[in-house]
């Protein structure tokens, strides 16, 4: 049985996160031995995993006192070393923003792996010295393997750093079709508004990535031209009030409501006839594959991986309000047929089959 490890900070709900715990669920279930190892031993989705799958914490220290610090660090460092030094067959820093498991990935096995969940050079606003600087502090070149979950995150990586071409690939995230599936059909208070088109957006309230500011102008233009509608926004995140500000301002109280942040929010995705997805940039969506299981059509801006959505599960806008405004038009007017069911299960396996090599 191979061992493999996965190194991030927590598992708090977060994308990153819950395609770790699908991933190692998965695995773990190939009759493969799984390892997690997390900075902060803590988080909503701890209790998802399998039981069989191995939880340690590697905590760095965080004292003020600089010297006490590097001595506390040192001696953590030292300790996992010795203890876990090539114990692996496959080990993976899962959560690139996190330094920690940069290094741990690079000590428990030689068959190491960084994993990339977004277009950096679009994070870095085009910069490729930060890039290159947050990539270097990760040190980017001692990876035998770098896994990004989209071709647009290969190719901004590959463009900064061309010598590493033969070492990058693309693995989307796994889904769990079935769990899915079954969590949307827990019961909430809300209901489905019949003869009333609902959109819904799921995620974090972050303006400078998921530019909910569009939604919410495009939703002032249709309330002008007499639309009935609504918005329900799922999540929280630091420009919650923002958004709010905005939505009381332009009076749109009753087009756009706020449900705050849901661990299981597929029961609302059956609530709303369309996703609307506005964001900037994205890793691998996760939300193209809940509304692809859930059957409910989309709308996206054209982040990774969108002509997976054109023409078979819903339309796709550029990035202004004026056409996200024309495609929500079209929507209310018109809906969207999809055109194909989406196979989980088969779309799993060929993901894996690809890691399989690696292994």
């Amino acid at each position: 049985m191979k061992k493999l490890l996965f190194a991030a900070y927590s598992l708090d709900i977060g994308g990153i996160e819950k395609s770790l715990v699908t991933l190692s669920n998965y695995l773990q279930e190939k009759e493969y031995e799984v390892t997690i190892v997390l900075e902060k031993k803590q988080g909503t989705f701890l209790k998802e995993l399998n039981k069989n799958i191995k939880v340690i914490e590697y905590k760095p220290d965080e004292s003020k006192n600089i010297l006490k610090r590097k001595i506390k660090n040192l001696w953590n460092r030292l300790k996992f070393i010795v203890k876990y030094k090539n114990k692996f067959d496959f080990s993976a820093s899962f959560a690139t923003y996190s330094i920690s498991s940069s290094f741990i990935s690079r000590t428990a096995s030689k068959n190491t792996c960084l994993w990339g969940h977004a277009d950096y050079l679009t994070l870095f606003d085009n910069c490729e010295t930060e890039m290159k600087e947050f990539f270097v502090k990760r040190n980017y070149n001692k990876f035998k393997h770098v896994i990004f979950v989209s071709k647009e995150g290969r190719d901004s990586f590959i463009k900064v750093f061309p010598e590493m071409k033969e070492k990058t690939l693309v693995c989307n995230n796994l889904i769990d079709g079935e769990k899915i599936k079954k969590l949307a059909e827990e019961k909430i208070d809300e209901e489905k508004d019949e003869g009333l088109t609902t959109f819904i957006n799921v995620g974090r309230h972050d303006e400078k990535q998921k530019k909910l500011t569009r939604i919410i102008e495009a939703t002032k233009r249709l309330k002008e031209e007499g639309y009935k509608f609504k918005v329900l926004f799922v999540g929280d995140g630091p420009d919650n009030e923002l958004y709010k500000r905005e939505v009381n301002k332009n009076s749109l109280q009753e087009n756009i409501v706020f449900l705050g942040r849901k661990q299981n929010p597929y029961p609302y995705y059956k609530i709303a006839d369309c996703v609307i997805l506005t964001s900037e940039y994205e890793g691998y969506p996760v939300v193209f594959l809940e509304s692809f299981i859930l059957n409910t059509p989309i709308i996206t801006t054209k982040v990774s991986d969108y002509e997976q959505v054109e023409g078979k599960y819903g339309y796709v806008t550029d990035k202004k309000v004026e056409d996200i405004y024309e495609k929500m038009k079209l929507f209310i007017e018109k809906g969207f047929k999809i055109k194909e069911e989406f196979d989980s299960e088969r779309y799993n396996k060929e993901i894996v089959k690809k890691l399989e090599k690696i292994f």
